[in-house]
């Protein structure tokens, strides 16, 4: 035990180093004269003795401070009798216990700065764990939002889906994504990315995403849903700077063709076999970097059996080794191509594809990735 004893009186200060050799107390115990000189040994120790009558710290200032700057630190405070009041107003104030001086023997301070100690890990364990509790709860709410389950009635159709927060991020950011199948049957997929991370990135990824979903199955047109989802981000949003990127892909009834539209954003990778290629379509702004008033995409012809791969920047600007080249979409579409062979399902496929750029990278990417996989199989059934 590192034993801080903060005591501006030589003679109380004597008597307590005396009680902690006489109880054979395995302590390594230091003195500061001031609070002043306290403030500078505080970090080496894991409990303090502190006196509340010292000349520059008067009454409950001294703990305050320590509470504030060395939270891990166990307190106890020293009071003459006159003040014992003061003991129990620190108590509640953070401190874990009290001792009035001349009032106790080796034995018991011995074991009451061992109670300290362990009440203060005690304490600082259930922090952590309500933090935990906390991040765990926001992350679920957020995962509601931002990655809802796909809303389909085809089962010849079937989503994998992969995300990772970027760098130590335990929160998700604010990348999302969508699936909704209309009456029509048309089948409307969706990923987009709002530039930057963080819980107000994140907050307006949910807004974006709830509102595409309402206004695809309201049956708005592309120029409408894109119209109204700037006018969102513009309200939602908390500094001006603030913008995102989306794709959008329509799969036609028949299956046989998809209409792919992007505002800012990457083109998705349409895989057919052995074959993984960009479908290419005109870009145009990203809501909250000007506008437009249509948002016309590019028709893409579609095979027998497909999957159509859609992703977030973060997948493909991890590092490729230790140099300064990046991974980009013609190493991803590589990635794929090479994998796919040994990928029984899309879920091992993005699995392998997310793992293999977290090896190239050499570790976690500093972006937030988002990754979904739209399959088609004419037999029907879930891959």
């Amino acid at each position: 035990m590192r034993v801080l004893l903060v005591e501006d009186d030589d003679g109380d200060a004597l008597i307590v180093e005396e009680l902690l050799a006489d109880a054979g107390t395995a302590v390594t115990l230091r003195r500061a004269r001031s609070f002043t000189e306290a403030k500078t040994l505080a970090g080496a120790a894991t409990c303090v003795l502190l006196d509340l009558g010292l000349p520059d710290s008067e009454g409950l200032q001294g703990l305050t401070w320590l509470t504030a700057n060395q939270p891990r630190l166990a307190v106890i405070v020293l009071t003459g009798v006159s003040a014992e009041h003061l003991g129990a107003a620190a108590v509640r104030a953070g401190a874990q216990d009290y001792l009035v001086k001349g009032e106790v023997g080796g034995d018991t301070l011995r074991r009451v700065i061992r109670y300290a100690i362990e009440r203060r890990r005690a304490e600082e364990a259930q922090r952590e764990l309500d933090a935990a509790r906390i991040y765990a709860e926001e992350n679920t709410r957020l995962e509601r939002g931002l990655l809802p389950s796909p809303l389909l009635t085809d089962t010849r159709l079937s989503v994998a889906t992969r995300y990772r927060a970027g760098g130590q991020q335990r929160l998700l950011g604010g990348d999302f994504y969508d699936v909704v199948q209309t009456p029509d049957g048309t089948v409307h997929a969706l990923i987009g990315d709002v530039c930057g991370r963080g819980p107000a990135e994140a907050a307006l990824g949910v807004c974006l995403r709830v509102a595409w979903r309402a206004l695809v199955l309201a049956g708005r047109s592309p120029g409408e849903i894109l119209g109204t989802l700037r006018q969102v981000l513009e309200h939602e949003r908390h500094d001006d700077t603030m913008f995102a990127t989306l794709c959008m892909t329509s799969i036609a009834p028949e299956r046989d063709y998809a209409w792919v539209r992007l505002a800012g954003h990457l083109p998705p990778l349409l895989i057919s076999g052995t074959d993984v290629r960009e479908l290419e379509a005109p870009a145009v702004p990203p809501p909250g970097l000007g506008g437009t008033a249509d948002w016309p995409g590019a028709r893409a012809p579609l095979d027998e059996g497909w999957t159509l791969l859609m992703f977030t920047d973060g997948l493909i600007e991890g590092r490729v080794g230790a140099g300064s080249e990046r991974l980009g979409s013609e190493g991803l579409m590589k990635l794929v191509a090479d994998a796919r062979p040994d990928c029984p399902s899309d879920e091992n496929l993005l699995d392998r594809v997310v793992d293999q750029v977290r090896t190239l990278n050499q570790g976690d990417l500093d972006d937030d990735l988002a990754v979904l996989a739209l399959r088609y199989r004419p037999t029907g059934g879930r891959a």
